[in-house]
């Protein structure tokens, strides 16, 4: 992805994004996907998923597939705790939550400070980052929803 790429990837997003950490690193997505961000609640288990699904919940008459962002992101699995939760989020007119460590803020992010990817990881990780950016606090890794899932993936999802 070049510099030009990203900036074309950001056209149509907003500059604001939800942070959250998952291993220690913070991660952001844009404020404009996310519908809502839920204490830990119980998630019942579905046979036969892919391991990265959780299961799901009843979201006020609705039910949600719940995804595991660490094991989505091949990052070492971990029990959940008091900090951690879910974050609603809408992918195609598709909500599905994503568990993660914990949320951190609402933080603004010019496009102009998103530097591309660098050449890490493989495929399966590499694809679902927009960019980095640096903060005083550290580097935040920008992600794109609508990649975090192959179609494949999301049509299991959508069949759950």
């Amino acid at each position: 992805m070049t510099a030009s790429d990203s900036q074309t990837s950001h056209q149509g997003t907003s500059s604001a994004y939800v942070t959250f950490s998952l291993a220690d690193e913070t991660y952001a997505i844009d404020v404009l996907q996310v519908q809502e961000v839920l204490k830990l609640t119980e998630i019942a288990p579905v046979p036969g998923v892919p391991d990265y699904i959780l299961g799901i919940i009843n979201l006020r008459g609705d039910v949600v597939t719940v995804i595991d962002a660490r094991r989505r992101m091949l990052l070492p699995v971990r029990e959940p705790d008091d900090a951690s939760r879910i974050v609603i989020i809408d992918v195609g007119n598709q909500n599905i939550g994503i568990m993660v460590d914990s949320v951190a803020e609402v933080v603004q992010i010019p496009p102009a400070s998103v530097e591309p990817a660098p050449a890490v990881g493989n495929d399966q990780t590499s694809r679902f980052i927009l960019g980095v950016t640096s903060t005083d606090e550290g580097l935040t890794i920008l992600i794109d929803l609508n990649r975090l899932l192959s179609d494949d993936e999301w049509a299991t999802i959508r069949d759950l």
